[in-house]
C-alpha cells in the first residue's frame, strides 16, 4: 500500500490548493482548510490497503452508485459521509482519483 499510497499523494500533490497535515498513522489531505481525504502512511483505514474519502453532499444518484462499488464501504463515521476504498491491485488507482478528485471538488 505505500507503493500506492506514494502515487496517489504524487498526483494529489499537483492538485490546486491542497496541503497535507499527518493524523494518527495516516495523511490528511485538504483543500485549503477542508479536509477530503485520509491516505495511509503508517496504517490503513479498517483494512491495510485502504484510503479513505469524505462526499459531505452524495446526492442520492451517487450514493446508489457508492452501493454498488465493492470496492467501497461505509465508514463508522457514515454521518458524516466518509467513504473507505478498498484498493487491490494497480488498476485500483484510476477509480481511486476519480473517487479523490470527487472528494476534492466537494471541498469548495
Amino acid at each position: 500500500m505505500q507503493a500506492w499510497a506514494a502515487a496517489l499523494a504524487a498526483d494529489l500533490e499537483t492538485w490546486p490548493n491542497v496541503s497535507t497535515r499527518p493524523m494518527f498513522g495516516l495523511t490528511a489531505w485538504y483543500r485549503r482548510d477542508k479536509i477530503f481525504a485520509v491516505l495511509p502512511k503508517t496504517r490503513g483505514m479498517d483494512s491495510p490497503n485502504s484510503l479513505a474519502f469524505k462526499l459531505p453532499s452524495a446526492n442520492p444518484r451517487l450514493l446508489a452508485r457508492i452501493h454498488k462499488e465493492p470496492r467501497i464501504a461505509f465508514t463508522e463515521m457514515q454521518k458524516a459521509r466518509w467513504f473507505r476504498f478498498e484498493l487491490g491491485c494497480d488498476a485500483d488507482l484510476h477509480d481511486a482519483l476519480e473517487w479523490l478528485g470527487r472528494a476534492y471538488e466537494a471541498a469548495r
